[in-house]
Parts: structure tokens; sequence; C-alpha cells
């Protein structure tokens, strides 16, 4: 058993990354607010959220970078900020904006990252060089978006990682490209056994891979579990108004409504058994049904939500 008086102490056994009340501010700019969340080993986690929203500070914190104002990140085990080195060596990484030297040809900056990593495996870099269909000859510098990323890819994998933590990895490609991608994360060997970390604006990359998916808001967790839980929970009420007549109040857990005319619409999380009673009972409502909505939906309504206070009115 570790020392209590050691900072790199264990999480829960079953978590790769624990987060617990975690702050970090910028001047008087709140980027993350008493953030907490677990990942448990071997999940594909999506981190979903608008540009702005805290996801990169977040992943700065896992990663080491910064450390927190208040709280704790703890990462395979250990207190992300003590910058272990051991720790590095468990964690593939691939950012939106990758550094590497323009320069060099592709199989130069496979030569010049491969001492870093102990566990570097040639034979799976090998592997990977094929299935990516890399052009080793051709300059960082001559490399499209696309090429870039898988590079950063084969580099993040090729050490047989614990954990891989991707930061927007799929920002700028083509929907071929970013297939691709994806395909490669989900086809590596030790894929089933790998924890994920997947950040992204895009709804359907994160659906398609994640086990669990979580929202980030304006530095808040706002939902956080698997797609089809989060359909279930977050719907959307449609109702008709009276001409002329405004609802007089929302239901509890209401995350963004817009008022347009006789249309009124109500994004609700949760949705709970009397939140359609209680819009009906608004003596402005003529009539309302529950409809669900889809994750990108709901994630464009509590987006707006946070953006503009809740509520969107537009009446005549």
């Amino acid at each position: 058993m570790q020392s209590v008086t050691n900072p790199a102490t264990l999480s829960k056994p079953d978590a790769a990354i624990q987060v617990s009340g975690f702050t970090k501010k910028y001047g008087k700019t709140t980027a993350v607010d008493r953030l907490d969340l677990m990942i448990p080993r071997g999940t594909v986690f999506g981190l979903l959220g608008p540009n702005g929203a805290g996801k990169t500070t977040l992943i700065r914190a896992i990663m080491g970078l910064i450390a927190p104002d208040q709280g704790t990140v703890t990462v395979l085990g250990f207190n992300a900020t003590e910058r272990l080195q051991g720790l590095k060596q468990k964690i593939g990484y691939v950012p939106e904006i990758h550094h590497i030297y323009r320069w060099m040809r592709i199989d130069e900056v496979i030569r010049f990252v491969r001492p870093f990593y102990p566990s570097w495996d040639v034979a799976l870099c090998d592997v990977l060089v094929t299935t990516l269909e890399l052009p080793t000859k051709k300059r960082v510098r001559e490399l499209s978006k696309g090429m870039l990323a898988k590079l950063g890819l084969l580099i993040a994998l090729s050490h047989k990682p614990d954990m891989l933590i991707l930061d927007e990895p799929t920002s700028g490609l083509d929907p071929l490209i970013r297939e691709e991608f994806l395909e490669s994360i989900l086809r590596a060997d030790d894929a089933e056994s790998r924890t994920v970390l997947f950040s992204s604006h895009h709804v359907d990359d994160v659906e398609r891979i994640a086990d669990v998916i979580g929202m980030m808001i304006g530095g808040s967790l706002v939902l956080n579990g698997p797609a089809d839980e989060i359909r279930q929970n977050v719907h959307r009420i449609e109702a008709v108004l009276k001409d002329g007549c405004l609802p007089s109040s929302v239901p509890v857990g209401t995350a963004w409504q817009r008022v347009n005319r006789r249309e009124w619409l109500i994004t609700v999380n949760p949705m709970t058994d009397g939140c359609l009673d209680y819009v009906l009972q608004d003596p402005a409502v003529v009539s309302a049904e529950v409809v669900p909505l889809s994750l990108e939906q709901i994630f464009k309504d509590l987006s707006r939500g946070a953006r503009n206070g809740q509520q969107e009115l537009q009446t005549c």
C-alpha cells in the first residue's frame, strides 16, 4: 500500500481516470467548474462539447500539463500533476494540432520518436504504416491534414499504451478520412483492453465509437452515460399555444425552450413523468406531446440553452 503522504495515490481500482471537484480558472474566467468524472478501465469515453466548453482544459489536466486550482485528477492510479515519466509511457496522445518536425520524412519521424518509448513495438508500427497507408518517404510538410492525423495515431498506438487520449483529432477532416481514422482506432489489436478518451464536437463520430458519452457545456459535465440512456432521459415537449398567449412557467429540468408564435418547444433534462402534465395545465397551452430527440439534437439544444439562458423567445 502506498504511503498516505505520497501524492500519487491510488484511485478506485477500476478507474482509468478519476476527476474529483476539478476547477480551473484563467483570470476571471472559469474554464472548468467543480467537475466530477470517473472513466472505468477499458471504456471508450466520448467527450462532447462546443468550442470553449472546457474539454481541452480537462484533457490538459489529465495529461499533467496543467494543475487544478481545486480538486484532484487521477490517471491510472496516479496523481496526474506529478508528471511521472512512467505514467506518460502508458498514454498515447493525439492532439488536434500536431507538433511534428515538418522537415522530417515519416520514416525519420518514426526513428526519432521510437527511443522515447521502451515499449515501442516495431512490428505493430510496420503494420500500422501499411494499414494507415502512410507514405514513409514523404515529408511532414507535404502531408494532408488527414495523413497528419494518421501519423499522430501511429505514434500514439505503436508503443501499445494503456490509454489513448484523442483531443479533437478529426477536426477539419472530410467525412471519408474521419471514418477511416475512427476505424483504425476500433481495429487496433488491443482495442478491447485499452481505455480511450475521445474529445470532439462531431456528435456522429463520438456516438459511433463511444461506450459512454459525456457532454460538457460551460465548464460543467451536463450529461454522462451511454447514448441510449441519454436519449431516454432527455426529450422535447412540443406544445401549441393559444393566440396571443405566452406560457407562464416551464417544467423543472428545462434546458432550452423557444416560443415562436403559437409553437412552444421545451427540451427537458431529465424528462420526468409529470413534465407533460405540467405543460398541459398551463392556461396558455392548447395541446402538447413528448417527442424523442437524436443525440445531435440533444447536444444542440443543451448548447443553445447554455448560450441563451435557456430561452429563445420569438413572439409575434
